[in-house]
């Protein structure tokens, strides 16, 4: 990004922010330990705290104007074990012809929390928003 921007030239992003997915990764988490399996996998991401990408900016040049995290729930139209699918496929393969119920525990423990009473699911994304300048 900084290569790509003039001097003056500003870098607006939006992104998977610290605490994104934040109950998804325990459930995930909680599966694999339940299971023996490796729970590390649960969240192979990168959600930075805004201190911390601000930190990255300003090594790199950038003044940051703007940062910040945003809660974002987002519907999940076709439910939370398709979002589990897309999303973690490698996750759940860990246990082989045990799969599909690791996905239904993971499932079933999320409920309480991200299905509301029509049965709607919502992912608890929350994003990391920024502003920055190459000066």
């Amino acid at each position: 990004v900084w290569r790509a921007l003039k001097p003056g030239g500003r870098f607006v992003a939006e992104f998977g922010g610290h605490g994104n997915v934040a109950a998804i990764v325990t459930a995930m988490r909680a599966v694999a330990l339940r299971r023996s399996g490796d729970f590390t996998s649960a969240h192979p991401w990168f959600f930075p705290a805004p201190a911390i990408y601000q930190r990255m900016l300003d090594a790199r040049g950038f003044t940051v104007r703007r940062i910040g995290l945003f809660p974002r729930p987002t519907p999940l139209p076709t439910g939370m074990a398709s979002w589990l699918k897309l999303f973690h496929k490698p996750f759940f393969d860990q246990f082989e012809n045990e799969a599909e119920n690791a996905l239904d525990e993971a499932v079933e423990l999320l409920r309480p929390s991200l299905c509301d009473g029509d049965g709607i699911w919502t992912a608890d994304y929350v994003r990391l928003r920024v502003e920055a300048v190459k000066p």
